[in-house]
């Protein structure tokens, strides 16, 4: 199931996240805006890794003085997700 996040406080304008729901594992990463060389290689790290596993790896993380950052975001968005999924 895609998911599309819209991060806060980052130069990065849009997520759009690919999660196979069986296992609970990230298919696919896609960032739109920031810094092209961190969130393609971000968005490749996660790649086949279970959503908490990301999760407990990213959340927190700063950017400078933003007080978040595209893999903070990238945790947000994920415990979104299980939020959804949670629902469902």
């Amino acid at each position: 199931m895609e998911y599309t996040y819209t991060p806060k406080g980052t130069c990065s304008k849009q997520m759009v996240i690919d999660i196979d729901e069986e296992n609970d594992v990230i298919k696919s990463v896609k960032i739109m805006g920031g810094c092209p060389g961190n969130t393609i290689g971000l968005s490749r790290l996660v790649v086949g890794r279970k959503i908490d596993e990301v999760i407990s790896l990213l959340k927190g993380v700063p950017c400078g003085y933003k007080g978040t950052s595209c893999p903070d975001q990238l945790a947000i968005a994920l415990e979104e997700i299980k939020k959804v999924k949670e629902k469902d």
